[in-house]
């Protein structure tokens, strides 16, 4: 009998005691929420920066929003009204109308991202790490002018590997031909090297079309062979030239999270 008392005061005291658990756990989670809040990490707090970082380069974007929303809740509204009651097609047209919105938005918001870096050391590198999956991109350059800051930037993927150049048409050729002298050797013809010019020259591509560029080259690689190219070309000893001043922020890079909205 005095177990069984003994036992149910254990019982008692453990269901008390997660109890409390779970009380400081809400309690803390409640916290971060407002810690979050003020801090302006909140869905909506971000919304609200990726939409002011866009209109300070894009004037007409409330428009533009305004617009797709309209455009799109209408003719959502008319083409379910015509099948289901107008209470559902209401309901079903707002939420297609905001998505809309933020469809736009977003677009907007990348390129504002893009044009506040480009021209600078590194933007190639930060549109090549927006590339999605299946892209291996090198972070830092594999060939650099430390004097005029040219810069070739790598990224592997099923069209083979892409060599990305910055600067002056002329100054990046022979920066990608070097690069390329290099990589033959280990890749030997089983892999095709593309370079790609960035910039706003002569048979060059814009850094607002540099991933789309990208992504319609021919596929020649699947899925198994992107990881092997990756690991032959890591194994690749590479002396890296001195990097001069200014180079080492590249990595500020546009914001994810703000491109997702």
């Amino acid at each position: 009998m005095a177990d069984s008392q003994i036992t149910k005061q254990q019982a008692k005291a453990e269901l008390k005691k997660l109890r409390q658990q779970q009380k400081l756990q809400a309690q803390e989670r409640k916290a971060n929420k407002k810690a979050k809040k003020a801090s302006g990490e909140g869905f909506f707090s971000r919304i609200k920066q990726v939409f002011n970082m866009t209109r300070s380069y894009d004037k007409n974007i409330l428009w533009w929003m305004l617009l797709a929303g309209i455009v799109t809740f209408a003719a959502t509204f008319i083409l379910i009204s015509l099948i289901l009651h107008w209470i559902f097609a209401l309901v079903m047209a707002l939420p297609f109308g905001l998505l809309a919105a933020m469809i736009v938005m977003n677009r907007r918001a990348e390129k504002a991202a893009f044009a506040r870096i480009e021209g600078r050391p590194g933007a190639a590198a930060a549109a090549l790490n927006t590339l999605r999956r299946g892209w291996v991109v090198s972070e830092e350059p594999i060939q650099i002018d430390a004097k005029t800051q040219d810069a070739v930037f790598r990224a592997i993927g099923k069209p083979g590997v892409v060599l990305v150049t910055e600067g002056p048409s002329g100054r990046a050729n022979k920066l990608a031909a070097k690069a390329q002298k290099r990589l033959r050797p280990i890749l030997r013809n089983e892999v095709p090297i593309h370079v790609v010019q960035s910039g706003r020259g002569k048979d060059q591509v814009p850094l607002p079309k540099l991933t789309k560029h990208i992504k319609k080259l021919d596929k020649s690689l699947n899925k198994h062979e992107v990881h092997e190219v990756e690991r032959r070309l890591s194994t690749l000893p590479i002396s890296k030239p001195p990097v001069p001043k200014g180079v080492d922020p590249w990595r500020a890079r546009p914001d994810r999270k703000a491109l997702r909205g």
